[in-house]
């Protein structure tokens, strides 16, 4: 090899790509115990509650009133856990990005990656994966649980009925789009109560202020907020002003979207 040849390629071993830098965060991402612990919060939440529901029901379904038994689904009654896990999933995606500007370590990040949108793509790339997959196996565990649980009174149904598979699959999507969400927010606000604070605000203050509308408004407001819109896809029958479950879905994205555009914005104009 010639030493022009070894000069060039020594050159190229210090250039930053996306590659790089996602391979950077996901080495600060495992380094750091608290990830390990809350996601598994997280799936202990969503395949507890989903039991612990499916369980309830089970011992008290004789004694149910026939309205209840008539609008009982088993796979959305096996997945009754993500309420909590989104809580989970949102304070660790909050946490990625504050955690850096509580430490300081950020000047760090933003120094080795001068561009900074990188380190904010591969973020969302490495926690976004993380968090499909992980979201997408507890409930998968916690559909298969909570229906063998039902099956004490043949109330189980199976990944091939109708609607199923969607939404078991569809929830693993929205805890997804949650965690990304909380990503484009904690960059925003960098503020760890803050960022938290508004990702739950976004997700469950605002159904409930909603509610404090005249019923005319509600119609045409609830379904589009963002936690209503992403649940569309995993419920599997939906209700007269209920949006699609792909078109509720595609509410969410547009929101996390927004969200992360905002946080490239404020990333490229703020100082670390």
């Amino acid at each position: 090899m010639s030493t022009a040849t070894v000069t060039s390629t020594r050159a190229g071993d210090g250039r930053v790509t996306l590659p790089r830098v996602i391979n950077s965060e996901w080495i600060k991402f495992r380094s750091l115990r608290s990830s390990y612990i809350t996601l598994a919060v997280s799936v202990a939440l969503t395949v507890g509650f989903g039991a612990l529901f499916c369980w309830a029901t089970m011992s008290r379904w004789d004694h149910l009133p026939a309205e209840e038994r008539a609008h009982f689904t088993p796979v959305e009654h096996s997945l009754r856990g993500y309420f909590m896990a989104q809580m989970a999933i949102g304070v660790l995606g909050v946490l990625v990005v504050t955690g850096e500007y509580s430490t300081g370590m950020i000047r760090a990040s933003l120094a080795a990656v001068p561009k900074r949108l990188p380190v904010l793509w591969a973020k969302t790339a490495v926690f976004g994966a993380i968090t499909w997959v992980v979201a997408t196996v507890s409930c998968l565990i916690a559909f298969f649980v909570g229906q063998a649980i039902l099956a004490g009174k043949h109330l189980d149904t199976t990944l091939s009925a109708p609607g199923v598979t969607r939404v078991v699959l569809g929830m693993g999507l929205y805890l997804t789009a949650v965690g990304l969400l909380a990503i484009g927010i904690g960059t925003l606000i960098r503020n760890t109560a803050g960022g938290i604070a508004a990702v739950f605000g976004t997700l469950l203050v605002l159904p409930l202020l909603a509610e404090a509308l005249p019923s005319s408004w509600q119609d045409d407001i609830v379904p589009y907020l963002p936690g209503n819109a992403g649940q569309a896809l995993a419920t599997l029958h939906q209700g007269p002003h209920d949006l699609a479950p792909w078109t509720g879905f595609g509410v969410m994205c547009l929101y996390v979207l927004a969200s992360l555009v905002g946080a490239a914005v404020v990333l490229k104009r703020r100082d670390a």
